[in-house]
């Protein structure tokens, strides 16, 4: 039996600073099957104990979403995803 994911209302996000360092941006990671997933996570204690304690994040109703996909592209919405520790520093995503 396949565990289901429900989705509240609002998800919190992962931040990074952004490449060109002018702001923050969300976390999307191409995942083993080749396709691009924005790091979502259903409740904050799961995004710390998958990101690390001291992980930055954002509040997002769900319904905004698609605004975010128009400047941060990504193909799928990666909820819950438990990050390797190797792709963490400081107790935080790299």
């Amino acid at each position: 039996m396949s565990e289901s994911v429900i989705v509240p209302p609002v998800l919190y996000l992962p931040i990074v600073p952004a490449t060109n360092q002018a702001g923050e941006e969300f976390v999307v990671r191409r995942l083993s099957n080749g396709r691009y997933g924005i790091l979502a996570y259903t409740a904050l204690d799961r995004l710390a104990k998958s990101c690390g304690a001291e992980q930055p994040w954002v509040l997002l109703p769900i319904e905004q979403l698609e605004r975010v996909k128009e400047v941060q592209p990504f193909d799928v919405v990666a909820f819950d995803l438990d990050v390797p520790e190797t792709q963490r520093s400081a107790d935080r995503l790299r």
